[in-house]
């Protein structure tokens, strides 16, 4: 097992080196504004070099959006692991207004603040969000039993996605989210009349 004890500890350490980096960023982030930190002055503040930081993130951006990972996850999870009876847009809907919630709350209200004074984080996080669009598409066909995602599937994915978008933008988020969906929605009701019930999301 001293190999096993050996990998953990590696793991254990470049887990400390994440969490180390990410401190130092995010404080030097709030406390003096995205654009005006270097990753050399966050690499000295959490006593790593410069390529370590890349290393862990391989953009200044990314710092400010460690958990992509886990954010595609809860997507996808809320479409493939939704309750039986709940459409696809329901679970979406229900999974924005969780994220937006989220959003609102300490520390994200502040890294929120910080990227609206930043436009290339605006840029960053919403082509980041965008990335999802493949993996959703192949879930919802999935869910569907298609073997193939419809150009309706495609369309669908991308309007959802920018319903996210356009909302974190507003100050009350839900209404738009709501209005987003019921639009989309008629849309599918169309969609499902031609393709049959299993078509609908």
């Amino acid at each position: 097992m001293v190999d096993g004890v050996a990998v953990g500890r590696r793991e254990r350490k470049k887990a400390a080196t994440r969490a180390a980096i990410l401190e130092a960023a995010t404080t030097l982030f709030l406390a003096r504004g995205f654009d005006a930190v270097t990753v050399r002055e966050i690499a000295d503040e959490a006593d790593v070099s410069p390529k370590t930081v890349f290393t862990h993130f391989p953009h200044k951006e990314a710092l400010v959006f460690s958990d992509e990972g886990e954010r595609h996850e809860r997507l996808i999870a809320a479409v493939s692991g939704r309750l039986p009876g709940t459409t696809i847009s329901d679970a979406l809907k229900a999974h924005y207004h969780s994220e937006i919630a989220e959003l609102q709350s300490e520390p994200q209200r502040q890294i929120l603040a910080l990227m609206e004074d930043t436009p290339a984080l605006i840029d960053y996080a919403e082509k980041m969000w965008l990335r999802h669009e493949e993996a959703l598409v192949a879930a919802i066909t999935e869910e569907l039993g298609l073997e193939e995602p419809s150009d309706e599937i495609r369309l669908y994915v991308r309007f959802a996605l920018q319903i996210q978008l356009v909302a974190v933008r507003e100050a009350d988020p839900a209404p738009t989210i709501d209005a987003g969906f019921r639009l989309l929605d008629k849309g599918w009701a169309s969609y499902g009349d031609l393709a049959g019930d299993d078509a609908q999301p």
